[in-house]
């Protein structure tokens, strides 16, 4: 059982390194477009404010700390932009700008797995912190009190509960994605970016969507290492 829990951290480590590849990529492309400015002269907040408006969204922008902090909170109806975005003309800071845009016009339009998302977050945090207690009762069940088929039912209930997160990933990459699709055209449409420019924001996009496969993927090596050490306490 101990040389299955520390060989089997050999399977999360190509999902580990496409992580440290996406993270460095993104890093690395997002300071190269955020050097070079738009021709528009439009900053990230203007834009932002513009592309709601347009799409009817009534959504506060907000500055926040920090670096490639930028997201969209669908419950509080704000969009925050990090220092680095904010009042930045880069090319780079409009395409981050546009696609958390994406997603309040995602909110706005009940886009549902954005709404799926939304509902799982509690549930998927609450599996997660269930997952290792149910593994424990049902060790405790297999090799202590001797009861197979307690034992294992919660072994297989600590399983779902810790594949939730997984779940959770998968259902965020259409949500990115379309997110991604979502400013690229407004980005094109508004006119805050040309054509050659826009090449430059969908790198950034295309990069940063990579951390996303990346974080499934890393997910699902996890899951399947639960369950490879989950599987060695069930009995036949």
């Amino acid at each position: 059982m101990i040389w299955t829990y520390w060989w089997s951290y050999i399977i999360i480590v190509p999902g580990l390194l496409l992580a440290l590849f996406a993270q460095s990529l993104v890093t690395s492309t997002y300071k190269k477009y955020s050097r070079v400015s738009a021709r528009s002269g439009w900053t990230a907040e203007h834009l932002s404010e513009k592309l709601l408006a347009d799409n009817g969204c009534a959504v506060r922008i907000a500055r926040i700390k920090g670096n490639l902090t930028d997201n969209y909170n669908p419950s509080t109806k704000v969009l925050s932009l990090s220092q680095s975005t904010f009042g930045s003309d880069g090319i780079a800071a409009l395409g981050v700008a546009a696609h958390e845009v994406g997603h309040a016009v995602q909110d706005a339009e009940e886009y549902l797995p954005l709404r799926l998302r939304s509902v799982i977050v509690p549930v998927v945090n609450f599996g997660s912190g269930l997952a290792i207690p149910l593994l424990l009762v049902g060790i405790l069940f297999e090799i202590f009190i001797e009861n197979p088929m307690v034992g294992n039912l919660f072994i297989t209930l600590a399983i779902v509960a810790y594949s939730l997160a997984t779940v959770f990933s998968l259902i965020t990459l259409p949500v990115e994605f379309n997110a991604s699709r979502r400013a690229m055209n407004m980005l094109r449409a508004s006119g805050a970016l040309e054509e050659e420019e826009l090449k430059g924001a969908r790198k950034v996009l295309t990069a940063a969507a990579l951390t996303y496969v990346a974080s499934l993927l890393v997910s699902m090596l996890y899951l399947l290492r639960f369950i490879i050490i989950a599987s060695q306490f069930k009995r036949d």
